[in-house]
């Protein structure tokens, strides 16, 4: 048996020697080559880097460092990072390279990269950089930023592979290995799928390239493409794309125009990024605050959230109005103004999981108008549970703290109508919401909140001042 020769190929980068571990510790030397002037070791450091781990670093360093970084760069800054900042720190970037080198930066990345670069900046800000840009690379970009916001056509990538049915295999790799190298004709860097077009550009089917390059040169095309697959329409609004994928698990899929032509294609590296996207938007917009306030100035951050703050004021004061309606009755029994606080607190923590629950299911189709009336159900069947053993549970420590029976009784009572409630409302709020055309990530939580809070103080207060006084 031979020895193993230990003159082996290098072992490729692990994803652990890219771990965030890692790179903060690329971070803290940088900044240390930086703060003591040594920049051939800043750059040194910066050159092995990927673009994304590259983005990350010039997001965390001060903006001081982050220009002299970038100045290090110069020319040989990846275009790809440009896609990956923060829209903020990308303003100042921008602002430092000129317009010119980041039109040329911009014209190197494919089409939805570009677009979706594009598309965060504000016009004339797009006019400068489109008019800077070849008119080939304008062009296609124009054309991608005349679709809605947020849709299939501005998703996808207009560079796609399209061939003839009646083309055989041998022809369709040849013309694939003729124009890989032709200024001319363009052809995607990286793409999974060939499309197949009939006369008037529509798609007919289309050829994955493992099925391309384990058939005969003399098979027809027509004999191998699939024909069932899932046309996106230009329009389509791109959560509704992730869903596709994710429903169809598609890898990619050809996007058409309103005549039914074949105008660009949707890989899942971009789906990837929208439920990603779409995911951070609704958590954010659950706690009324924007995706970029960590890297925004602190007045613009405390505008952005100003409103938020506004609407939960407004809802505390209705919560106190109620309060003061039963002033009288707390002022004889100070029990109440102690413990009301408690039933409160625990529909508001009761709703907010339902909620959760709902808006998810509502966002991945989990919940429709087939399954509504079931998902109500169980979810007050379990604030009903829940509601009656912390009714137990906080009645028993309301009778040893105070001594008093009635009072007790009160506050378990009110516990289990308002864990009742909390999952009503928590269920059903962010569907009525959705009916009415609001994103229920949006409003839900403030709607939730004023009504376990005066549902809360109202029903403990309420029997309170029904049965002690």
């Amino acid at each position: 048996m031979a020895e193993p020769d230990d003159r082996l190929q290098p072992i490729p980068e692990t994803v652990a020697e890219t771990s965030g571990y890692e790179l903060e510790s690329v971070e803290h030397e940088v900044m240390e080559a930086l703060a003591a002037g040594d920049l051939p070791r800043a750059r040194a450091l910066i050159e092995p880097l990927h673009y994304a781990d590259l983005a990350d670093l010039l997001q965390h360093l001060p903006a001081d460092d982050r220009r002299v970084l970038v100045q290090l760069l110069g020319d040989d800054l990846d275009p790809d990072m440009l896609s990956e900042l923060d829209e903020s720190i990308r303003d100042d970037i921008i602002e430092q390279l000129g317009l010119a080198q980041v039109a040329a930066a911009v014209a190197e990345l494919d089409t939805d990269d570009a677009v979706d670069f594009i598309e965060e900046l504000d016009e004339e800000e797009q006019r400068q950089l489109l008019e800077a840009m070849p008119e080939s690379d304008r062009a296609l970009i124009e054309q991608a930023l005349a679709f809605p916001e947020d849709s299939a056509g501005r998703l996808m990538q207009r560079e796609v592979v399209r061939i003839p049915a009646f083309w055989d295999v041998g022809q369709t790799v040849d013309y694939l290995r003729q124009n890989a190298d032709r200024e001319e004709e363009v052809l995607p860097e990286i793409f999974y799928v060939i499309f197949v077009v009939d006369p008037h550009h529509r798609p007919v089917g289309q050829v994955s390239l493992s099925r391309l390059l384990r058939t005969r040169r003399t098979v027809k095309i027509a004999d191998i493409m699939e024909t069932d697959m899932k046309v996106i329409a230009a329009a389509t609004d791109q959560e509704e794309v992730a869903f596709l994928f994710r429903q169809r698990d598609l890898v990619s899929a050809p996007v058409v125009d309103e005549a039914g032509r074949l105008v660009g294609a949707i890989t899942i590296d971009d789906v990837v990024d929208v439920i990603h996207e779409e995911n951070e938007e609704d958590l954010m917009r659950m706690g009324g605050v924007s995706e970029d306030d960590l890297y925004s100035a602190a007045v613009d951050t405390a505008k952005s959230r100003f409103t938020w703050l506004f609407v939960n004021l407004c809802t505390a004061i209705i919560a106190s109005l109620v309060i003061g309606l039963f002033e009288s009755t707390i002022e004889q029994v100070v029990a109440l103004a102690v413990l009301m606080p408690i039933v409160a607190s625990m529909g508001g923590n009761a709703g907010t999981q339902t909620l959760t629950v709902a808006v998810r299911a509502l966002a991945t189709r989990e919940l429709s108008s087939t399954n509504a009336l079931r998902v109500i159900g169980k979810e007050v069947l379990v604030g009903s549970f829940n509601g009656v053993i912390f009714a137990v549970i906080t009645a028993l420590v309301a009778w040893l703290w105070f001594g008093n029976t009635e009072i007790a009784l009160i506050i378990g009572a009110a516990m289990v109508a308002n864990l009742v409630i909390a999952a009503f409302a928590g269920s059903t709020i962010p569907i009525l919401l959705e009916r009415l055309g609001v994103d229920p990530a949006i409003a839900s939580t403030v709607f939730l909140t004023t009504v376990t809070d005066v549902v809360g103080f109202l029903a403990f207060l309420g029997l309170a001042a029904w049965f002690l006084l």
